[in-house]
Order: structure tokens, then sequence, then C-alpha cells
């Protein structure tokens, strides 16, 4: 199909984007819905929601609220698909850290019992590995981690966890723990005290 252009000549149009092909990617499926494309805002649903649910459910462990947390995780990805910046990171990463935060302030706002940070250690490193080898890396990183993490007290376990990896502060932990303040800063400390010397147990054993 072509169309006039401004000098009158007939040029020829661009086919559109095939995003149910699969073939489509994660950028070409942001820019789509920025630009109000019905088909893109489908096709990128399809493709993340099982993982957006995944990191939901992982961090609190109960299906409803994961539902919920996912919904709105698209939702946002939705409104904020036109100042997407992939020069800050992947599409994948982007999303699932969406999904991730709001996992954990719906975590915090009903104070429920904790998840297994054993977990939340899983599905930290699922968010911010990319190539195979990386993975591969990673994932070795990652089992030595989960190791160290059990051999420290669960209090100051999920202290670490949710300082180190979710970047939450002292503040932010008292309240979500519903410990006073000073409590949550001495399990932080403590904690990465434990996790230091229980990694480099860890590579004196290999």
């Amino acid at each position: 199909m072509t169309a006039g252009g401004p000098d009158g000549r007939h040029r020829r149009r661009s086919p559109p984007v095939d995003y149910y092909s699969g073939e489509a990617s994660d950028e070409a499926l942001v820019a789509g819905m920025a630009s109000g494309d019905d088909r893109a805002t489908v096709a990128f649903v399809r493709r993340f929601q099982r993982r957006v649910y995944g990191m939901a459910i992982g961090v609190l462990a109960d299906r409803a609220a994961a539902e919920d947390v996912a919904q709105e995780a698209m939702l946002r990805a939705w409104r904020h698909a036109p100042i997407f910046d992939p020069r800050r990171g992947s599409v994948e990463n982007w999303v699932l850290t969406i999904a991730r935060n709001l996992s954990i302030d719906a975590l915090r706002a009903r104070r429920s019992v904790p998840t297994d940070p054993d977990e939340l250690v899983d599905l930290a490193s699922a968010t911010q590995v990319n190539s195979s080898e990386d993975r591969a890396v990673h994932h070795a990183d990652a089992v030595s981690l989960v190791r160290a993490l059990a051999a420290i007290p669960l209090e100051q376990r999920r202290a670490v966890v949710l300082a180190s990896l979710y970047g939450r502060t002292a503040l932010e932990i008292s309240d979500l723990e519903g410990i006073p303040l000073g409590t949550a800063k001495t399990r932080v400390r403590a904690g990465l005290a434990k996790l230091r010397l229980a990694l480099v147990a860890n590579e004196e054993v290999k």
C-alpha cells in the first residue's frame, strides 16, 4: 500500500507490526502501548503476565493478593509506557521491578506472615539476569547466598533481605515487621555481619 508524501510522490507504508506472532521485541510492544495500540497492550500482557504473577505470588504467598498486584502492575506499565527508557534497563526488568515494588508494598500494608527469604532471593536474582551465561553464574551465586542466609537467624535473615535486596530502610523494616526502629537497625547490622562470615565459610568449603 502506498501513500502520497509531502512532495506528491507515493511512498510505500511500512507493514503493521504483527504483535501476536511472538516476533515483536519487548521494546516494540512498549512502543505500541505508548502509541495507544490495543494489540500491543494485549500482546504485552500475554508475554509478561505469568512472570509478573510469579513475582507477586512469591512475595505475597496469596493468590488473590498476587492477582491484584499483577493487574495493577500491568496497568502501571501501560500508563508509564510513554516514558519507558531502554537505556535504563530491559523491559523485563522494568515490569518486574514494578511488580516487585507493588508486592512489597502490599506485604507491608497487610503486615502478614513474612514470605520465606529464600524465595525473595531467588526472585530478586531472576529480575536482574539477562543472558544464559549470566543466569548460570548468577544461579551459583544465588545458591551460595541462600545457603549463607539459611545459616543466620530468621529475624535477621528477613531484615537483611528487605534491606539489601529490596532497598528498604530501617524505618520501613520497622514498620513492616512491627518492631522498634532500634531493633530493626540491630537486626540488619547483625544479620549482615553473620552473612559475611557465612559466605566466607561457604567459599572455603568449595
